[in-house]
């Protein structure tokens, strides 16, 4: 399936029977044809809702909207509407977290009369699930924040690094947390001692981390190839090196995209093209070969047996594996 839109997609997703894309219009494309028209502006951040049933986006509208084929409703607003920055949801534990601002949201997708709001001392660039659903983390500057989903007053246990983190994510075993930062690293933590891991060497910014094989690995952009941290044992990457597959001096990796349990990997890049790979096996596959605009947006099928895409330009497709 290949499809070109009339405005960029910020994310490309896979519900539970197939390809979804949030566009910057306000929109919200099944690759099966229907469409949702809900947000008063640009989908800045969507995730799967935690039924599996569609998708649940942020808007710079202020507004948290549900998606499913032929329907939208809103779930939910932020404070004073700002811009909802970034989403994240638990199929686990059925809850949904959104950031606006410094504020960090919780709502309860079976129970609408539920949210907890938690403040930060500065602006929220990313939220993550711990994989039970019962703790969030949260990117800021300083490190991390990691909150109790449920519970109205707390304060939160601080994973500290100096710097601004900007995205953040949990190992699918629940023992570490990973951020990405402003200066071209990683960092990380073992939550159950709060070690720290520096994990450098980028020559640009990594907006997208993803683990794979059974969580053994952790996949990131940001340099010429698809650069994979190991995570096998309890130490994690402490004292490990990174090693980089796909590499191609003349092209950066824009986004990557994997599953936990499933050992491919797919990989976007800065000239258009689209590979997935097997990182225990050898060379690379490319889905989409020709070259163009960068690609913004890529997903892996929960099954791992497709990948859908979009570039800068709105063209988009969806491949089987």
């Amino acid at each position: 399936m290949q499809k070109t839109f009339d405005a960029q997609v910020t994310a490309a997703l896979f519900d539970k029977t197939g390809a979804v894309f949030a566009l910057g219009d306000g929109s919200v494309r099944f690759a099966s044809g229907e469409y949702n028209e809900a947000h008063d502006g640009a989908v800045l951040c969507a995730v799967v809702h935690p039924s599996g049933d569609g998708v649940v986006t942020g808007g710079d509208d202020g507004q948290v909207i549900w998606h499913r084929r032929g329907e939208a409703g809103l779930l939910a607003r932020s404070a004073k509407g700002a811009w909802v920055d970034a989403i994240d949801a638990s199929a686990e534990s059925g809850l949904i977290a959104f950031s606006a601002g410094r504020t960090l949201s919780v709502i309860d997708a079976k129970d609408a009369a539920f949210r907890r709001d938690f403040q930060h001392e500065r602006t929220v660039s990313g939220v993550a699930f711990d994989p039970k659903g019962r703790r969030i983390a949260c990117s800021t500057y300083g490190g991390a924040a990691l909150w109790f989903a449920r519970i109205a007053e707390q304060k939160p246990a601080m994973l500290k690094w100096a710097g601004s983190h900007i995205a953040v994510t949990f190992s699918p075993d629940g023992a570490f947390v990973v951020t990405a930062m402003q200066d071209n690293q990683l960092h990380g933590w073992r939550i159950k001692d709060q070690k720290n891991m520096r994990m450098g060497g980028y020559p640009s910014k990594v907006r997208a981390m993803s683990f794979l094989s059974n969580g053994q690995l952790l996949a990131t952009a940001g340099a010429q190839g698809a650069v994979l941290w190991p995570f096998a044992g309890a130490n994690g990457p402490m004292g490990r090196e990174a090693i980089e597959i796909g590499y191609d001096e003349g092209s950066t990796i824009t986004l990557v995209a994997s599953r936990a349990k499933h050992g491919l990997l797919a990989s976007g890049l800065s000239d258009g093209r689209v590979w997935v790979a097997d990182p225990a096996g050898q060379g690379l596959r490319f889905l989409k070969s020709d070259r163009g605009p960068a690609i913004t947006a890529l997903a892996m099928s929960p099954d791992a047996d497709a990948v859908a895409w979009a570039d800068e330009d709105g063209q988009a497709g969806v491949v089987a594996l």
